[in-house]
């Protein structure tokens, strides 16, 4: 069983002041790096329960992973040569990203790195026009001025028993599921890329906008968006492992791109 390992942030060493070192992503140790799925979990820039979190990924057994708590708000993109990891995973709301981390960010998904974008991540990188485009969606977190337009800041409500419905049962992430209940948090008044977009997932909840879950391309890589996951409520729900653990896979390339199976169909998944 591949086990997880934990990303130790590399201080800079200081020079009259000045952070002069180079930034370069986290790594696997040897024995992590010989099979499974390889995954950078990004955090920072927004509290959560940690270790019941990442209790998430530890149960999936082919995937390992590292977190990369940022402190510099993206110095993960700084430099990727050499770059390890098959997926990211956003998981953090930070908000700054220089234009060379925002060159290097798109470069991996140019390559064909997957990118899995979690709950907050949609309100990260504000300033950065490009990160809509690339997870499909944006969380406005103060009044904004686009083309013209005023358009007012986005709106949560934490602790709402919330009814998931699943839109496309035979998309591989979602393959086999059916509706579900999930205790989370709502978000509305969100940007939602109608057109790029392929929603798998929804919500009747009246403090959400209905699009709570969709996959869309970037460049060469599969990009996935799933609202869900705000707090332990989420995280030990058996769907919402299930949905993290088959975009992971997805995003990977390891399950095909489209899937087709009979929708009277529903499979056993594990943990429900």
């Amino acid at each position: 069983m591949l086990r997880p390992i934990s990303f130790v942030v590399l201080v800079c060493f200081c020079l009259g002041g000045m952070c002069s070192c180079r930034q370069a992503a986290p790594r696997l140790a040897p024995g992590e790096a010989a099979g499974g799925i390889k995954v950078v979990v990004v955090t920072g820039g927004h509290e959560f329960e940690h270790d019941p979190f990442f209790a998430v990924f530890d149960g999936f057994e082919d995937v390992a992973y590292v977190e990369a708590a940022q402190k510099d708000h993206s110095e993960i993109f700084e430099d990727i040569d050499d770059w390890p990891f098959d997926v990211i995973v956003l998981y953090n709301m930070t908000q700054n990203i220089s234009p060379q981390r925002q060159e290097n960010f798109r470069r991996l998904l140019d390559r064909g790195v997957g990118l899995l974008a979690l709950h907050h991540s949609l309100a990260a990188y504000p300033d950065w026009d490009e990160y809509r485009n690339i997870i499909g969606g944006k969380y406005y977190t103060k009044t904004t001025q686009k083309d013209g337009q005023t358009i007012p800041m986005s709106e949560f409500q934490h602790d709402l028993d919330m009814t998931i419905h699943v839109e496309d049962t035979q998309h591989p992430i979602t393959i086999g599921m059916s509706d579900f209940f999930l205790h989370d948090e709502a978000y509305s008044g969100y940007w939602y890329d109608q057109k790029g977009n392929h929603l798998i997932l929804s919500t009747n909840t009246a403090e959400n906008d209905q699009t709570i879950g969709w996959i869309r391309k970037y460049g060469k890589a599969r990009v996935c968006y799933l609202q869900l996951g705000h707090d332990s409520q989420a995280y030990q729900n058996g769907n919402f492992r299930w949905l993290v653990r088959q975009a992971v896979r997805w995003c990977a390339k390891q399950l095909p791109e489209t899937e087709t199976i009979d929708t009277g169909q529903l499979l056993k998944l594990p943990g429900l």
